[in-house]
């Protein structure tokens, strides 16, 4: 009996080393082959991330009213402001139209000045969240 035990201790024990031993069937080599569109549409996606974010960040309302003059508004704008990132936000019962992504109130208020001659009701905001 005490053979017994001990070959099955013996056993148990080379197994354990065996499965231990690192054991390799192939090399580790990895290829990532990307398509050079990826990197671009990837540069893309930050700027449209950028932009609209609304956190500590003012913009520059220019419109508010209905949806549909809203649009013709934005289109407006876009066709004068084209350095500009332009987007419309619904907030109940208006729609607004807002410019930019400023990172600080000095940088939007020289903006602000910019746009007023076209739009003189456009005023700064900082919205929330």
């Amino acid at each position: 009996m005490k053979k017994m035990n001990q070959i099955k201790a013996l056993s148990t024990i080379g197994i354990l080393i065996l499965s231990a031993v690192p054991m390799f069937s192939q090399e580790p080599k990895t290829t990532i082959s990307q398509d050079p569109k990826f990197e671009t549409l990837l540069k893309e996606k930050r700027r449209i991330n950028s932009s609209i974010t609304v956190n500590d960040r003012y913009k520059i309302q220019i419109y508010t009213g209905d949806s549909e003059s809203s649009k013709k508004s934005l289109a407006d704008f876009k066709k004068k402001f084209k350095n500009f990132d332009a987007t419309i936000i619904f907030n109940t019962p208006f729609y607004k139209v807002w410019a930019g992504n400023f990172k600080t109130r000095i940088e939007a208020e020289r903006s602000l000045n910019e746009i007023k001659a076209e739009y003189p009701n456009a005023l700064l905001i900082k919205p929330n969240k």
